[in-house]
């Protein structure tokens, strides 16, 4: 029988001040799905979660993010033990690629999104599995045209037609892309949280104060603590781990076998531009995850 690879995918595309299209991935082999899924929804019991974990609904109040804080414990022991593949890529506002069309600009949410299934989980450097392997991608809700998503289904069928793709069985069928509801899947919850904490920490979200005000609020004082909690679970796997740029690759086959990894996007043909009020150094990356 075939494997499976079941990958989840969110993403945040709201525009920040350093950093901006946040796109996040989860991904696990059928054989660990019942686990991870039963184990997450398990502990969320525990907790005492009464609705949909996410990101922005963190709040204020100190027990509650703690709460957090141990779901997220629960989620990078399963990333930890290689049971949940992790992947984030976000775009650096001063990177900005060149000639771009009207058709590209309107497009964007689809190509980037395409952009990061193909390279990011480097399904082209996995392993070969006898029977071949069966690819099922479930976004978060995409808020687009019924027109727009059966073409966004078509160029990930496409995929599969590559050569590096079709020298390991991997298939990706129009019916195994669909759109889902976080709500009812407790793996998009928790890569919401994740993918939450870096679009805040990146783009100095933790520093803001109210105006009027001469502290931080409650809220933004314990979406910090969550985020500080999960960069030391990145970094008890990868010591020293930097967000800000790409991974790198310590292996040929890292992309594929690493099992949480950040891809800060570079366009092949690119300008470097001043965004106002940012103040970040220029970082050397590569542009591949």
């Amino acid at each position: 029988m075939a494997q499976e690879y079941i990958i989840y995918c969110d993403e945040s595309s709201g525009k920040g001040a350093h950093f901006s299209d946040f796109y996040g991935g989860a991904l696990v082999q059928s054989e660990h799905l019942q686990e991870v899924i039963s184990t997450l929804e398990r502990r969320k019991k525990e907790l005492n979660f009464g609705g949909e974990v996410k990101w922005n609904k963190v709040p204020g109040h100190v027990a509650y993010t703690q709460k957090y804080m141990d779901l997220m414990t629960c989620f990078f022991d399963l990333i930890a033990a290689g049971k949940i593949k992790v992947r984030i890529m976000f775009r650096q506002n001063t990177i900005q690629a060149r000639n771009l069309t009207k058709e590209h600009l309107e497009q964007k949410y689809f190509i980037l999104y395409y952009t990061f299934i193909k390279r990011g989980f480097g399904l082209d450097c996995s392993p070969v599995v006898a029977g071949g392997v069966r690819v099922r991608i479930y976004p978060d809700k995409i808020p687009d045209t019924a027109e727009q998503m059966e073409r966004f289904r078509s160029f990930l069928v496409a995929l599969a037609r590559r050569p590096e793709f079709r020298q390991r069985g991997i298939k990706i069928h129009k019916e195994d892309v669909t759109d889902v509801v976080s709500h009812d899947h407790v793996i998009l919850q928790c890569l919401d949280v994740v993918l939450g904490a870096m679009h805040f920490r990146l783009n100095d979200f933790h520093k803001e104060i109210p105006e009027g005000k001469r502290q931080r609020a409650k809220r933004t004082r314990s979406k910090e603590k969550v985020y500080k909690h999960i960069n030391a679970r990145i970094r008890s796997i990868y010591p020293g781990f930097n967000i800000g740029t790409s991974t790198a690759q310590r292996a040929e086959d890292s992309r594929w076998a690493d099992p949480y990894r950040h891809w800060r996007l570079i366009p092949r043909k690119a300008n470097r531009v001043v965004v106002p009020g940012s103040k970040r150094k220029k970082k050397k990356s590569s542009g591949t995850p």
